[in-house]
C-alpha cells in the first residue's frame, strides 16, 4: 500500500511540475531592469518557413548568417533590429522599455538570413497565430506589464525608512504581483521607484526582504484575500474638453459624473473659436454635458452618447 502511495505522490508531483513548467515557458524575450532582452536560441527550434516561398524547412538545413527581431513595434523591419551573437547558439538584442511605451502587447518573430522565419514551438506559452493563405504559423507575443520603470514616469512609489533592508520589491496588479521584477532604489530616506502606468486603478504592496507590507503612507487601501490590505493608487489622464462656437455666451460650465454634476466648479475658458477646460480623469467611462448660460447640452462634436438611469442623454468620454 505504501508503495502505491509513493508512486501516486511522485506522479502528482510530476504533473504539477509539468503544469508549472508549461505555465512559465516564456520564450523569445525576458525583462531585465529597464530593458527588454530579445533572445534567440537556435536549439529551441526545429522548423522554419521561407517567407518568400512559404516552404517549410528543417532548422538544420541552413547556416545562420544573421538574425533580426521583426515585429509590429518596428513595422516588421528586416534590417533595423539586428541581433548580436553572444554564444555558439544564442543571439540577443537589448532595447529600453521606453521603446514600447505606446502599447503593452506586441507581436514579433525572429527572421534569419533576411527571409527565414523561425517558428516557435506550439507549446510555448507566449505565442499567437499568424495566418498566411490556408496555413497557420506562430509568432511570439511580447506581453508587457501595464507598468514599467521610467525616471519620467507618472507614478512615484516611496517607502520611508528600512535602511537596513537588503532588498525592497514593488509588487502589484501592474506587474501581476511579480516578486522580483521591480526592485526599488535605496535613497538616504528610504526606497523609491518611478513607474509609467496606463490610466487605471492599481493595487500594490512592498516586499521587504521577503516580508510583504502595505504602503504605510497611503490611506487608500482595500482588503485582500489574506486578511490584510493592499494599497491603492489611481492613475489619471489629462483630458481637454472643447465646445466649438457659442462665443456669444457669458458662461460655459463643464459638468459630469467626474465632478458630481456640479453646475459651477468647472468653468470653461473662452478661446478663439470656442470654450476649453482641462482636467485629469481616472480610467473608465465618464458622462458629461455643457451648461451654456444655464442651458444644458450634449457635446455636438462627440457622437458617443448614452442614456443614464434617469432618462437623460449624456455625452461619453472613455479613458483607457
Amino acid at each position: 500500500m505504501k508503495y502505491w502511495i509513493y508512486i501516486y505522490i511522485i506522479l502528482i508531483s510530476f504533473i504539477n511540475f509539468k503544469a508549472f513548467s508549461q505555465e512559465n515557458s516564456m520564450k523569445g524575450y525576458r525583462i531585465e531592469g529597464d530593458e527588454v532582452v530579445f533572445s534567440f536560441d537556435k536549439r529551441d527550434y526545429t522548423k522554419a518557413t521561407d517567407e518568400k516561398t512559404l516552404e517549410r524547412l528543417e532548422f538544420d538545413d541552413f547556416d545562420i548568417q544573421n538574425v533580426v527581431v521583426a515585429g509590429n513595434f518596428n513595422s516588421w523591419s528586416r534590417d533595423s533590429w539586428k541581433m548580436t551573437q553572444v554564444s555558439e547558439h544564442i543571439f540577443e538584442l537589448r532595447k529600453k522599455l521606453d521603446d514600447f511605451k505606446d502599447n503593452f502587447n506586441w507581436e514579433f518573430k525572429f527572421v534569419i538570413n533576411n527571409r527565414i522565419w523561425a517558428e516557435p514551438d506550439k507549446n510555448v506559452s507566449n505565442i499567437t497565430y499568424a495566418k498566411e493563405g490556408n496555413k497557420n504559423y506562430y509568432t511570439y507575443n511580447l506581453k508587457m506589464y501595464t507598468g514599467y520603470p521610467s525616471k519620467k514616469g507618472n507614478a512615484k512609489f516611496f517607502l520611508k525608512g528600512y535602511r537596513n533592508a537588503k532588498k525592497v520589491i514593488l509588487a502589484g496588479s501592474f506587474n501581476k504581483w511579480n516578486e522580483e521584477l521591480f526592485s526599488m532604489n535605496k535613497t538616504d530616506e528610504g526606497w523609491e521607484l518611478t513607474l509609467q502606468l496606463k490610466p487605471d486603478r492599481y493595487e500594490y504592496r512592498f516586499i521587504i526582504d521577503g516580508y510583504w507590507i502595505e504602503d504605510p503612507e497611503n490611506s487608500n487601501k482595500t482588503p485582500n484575500e489574506y486578511g490584510e490590505y493592499n494599497s491603492v493608487i489611481d492613475i489619471n489622464q489629462k483630458v481637454q474638453f472643447y465646445l466649438e462656437g457659442n462665443l456669444e455666451a457669458n458662461k460655459v460650465i463643464l459638468t459630469g459624473s467626474f465632478n458630481d454634476w456640479s453646475e459651477s466648479s468647472y468653468e470653461m475658458k473662452k478661446a478663439e473659436n470656442g470654450w476649453t477646460f482641462s482636467t485629469r480623469l481616472p480610467y473608465g467611462k465618464h458622462h458629461y454635458k455643457f451648461i451654456v448660460d444655464g442651458e444644458w447640452m450634449t457635446d455636438p462634436s462627440n457622437p458617443v452618447k448614452e442614456f443614464d438611469g434617469h432618462g437623460n442623454i449624456n455625452s461619453v468620454k472613455m479613458i483607457k
